[in-house]
């Protein structure tokens, strides 16, 4: 069986729409993964939601950005921990399509299968096992370690997969022991040059073989569209998860 990885779209139906070309072009992709945050940063929120809850071969879970735009829609408390985007949050809010609010509301925070005969899981990042029913307003996710094997090892010991896939931090993650790959392919939709990266697992009897894959995508009139629509903080944005690339 061949999945497709992806995590972090951020609002980037550009990038989204480049990568979705790559794997229907491939034909040999049995299903789909997103790893959570798929809106807030960039301001394609509809765009993107629509684009993954129309397709039949999607598995969805929430991240942080994802539920914390909720919690705004549903007036509830917003995190603390992400008092400085609150107004970005507020802005989403405003402007996703009612049809998609019960839709996010019954993603999976964690996915589990057995794929021939191995053990795989997916998550936004890693949470203390008591947290997992934590209401977003409570931080419920880990602190986030800098990628190394012996620090995800440390993280995620309270899970026992032979592949942990997750995304939350933006960068590549592919590490490796006896027993566990962590995969972590990368924002789709944060990057400091116009590519889109995601992964192609092969799991089979035999083992898992993963592979990593960028598309290159015109990203102009996406960077080009945080000043043209006025999302708040577009200049830090820009800055802070596009490498602060001129359009």
């Amino acid at each position: 069986m061949k999945v497709a990885i992806i995590t972090d779209v951020h609002g980037n139906a550009s990038a989204l729409k480049a990568v979705l070309r790559d794997i229907d072009q491939r034909e040999d992709i049995d299903r789909l993964y997103c790893l959570g945050d798929m809106v807030g940063i960039g301001p394609d929120t509809n765009e993107v939601l629509e684009l993954l809850f129309s397709r039949n071969d999607v598995s969805m879970i929430t991240g942080n950005h994802d539920e914390a735009v909720l919690a705004i829609i549903n007036g509830e408390p917003h995190p603390d921990g992400h008092i400085h985007v609150k107004e970005h949050h507020e802005w989403i809010a405003e402007r996703m399509h009612r049809k998609f609010i019960n839709e996010l509301e019954k993603l999976p925070r964690t996915i589990h299968h057995i794929i021939n005969d191995h053990s795989v899981y997916f998550t936004h990042y890693h949470m203390e096992s008591k947290k997992l029913d934590e209401h977003i307003s409570q931080n419920p996710f880990s602190k986030i370690v800098e990628p190394s094997l012996s620090n995800l090892e440390t993280l995620f010991k309270d899970q026992h997969h032979d592949l942990i896939g997750f995304g939350h931090h933006h960068p590549i993650h592919l590490f490796k022991n006896d027993r566990t790959i962590f995969l972590n392919p990368g924002s789709l939709g944060c990057n400091g040059e116009p590519v889109a990266p995601y992964a192609i697992v092969a799991i089979e009897n035999t083992g898992i073989q993963v592979n990593l894959e960028k598309v290159a995508y015109d990203n102009t009139s996406f960077l080009s569209s945080y000043q043209s629509l006025q999302v708040p903080e577009h200049e830090f944005i820009i800055r802070a998860f596009h490498g602060g690339q001129q359009v």
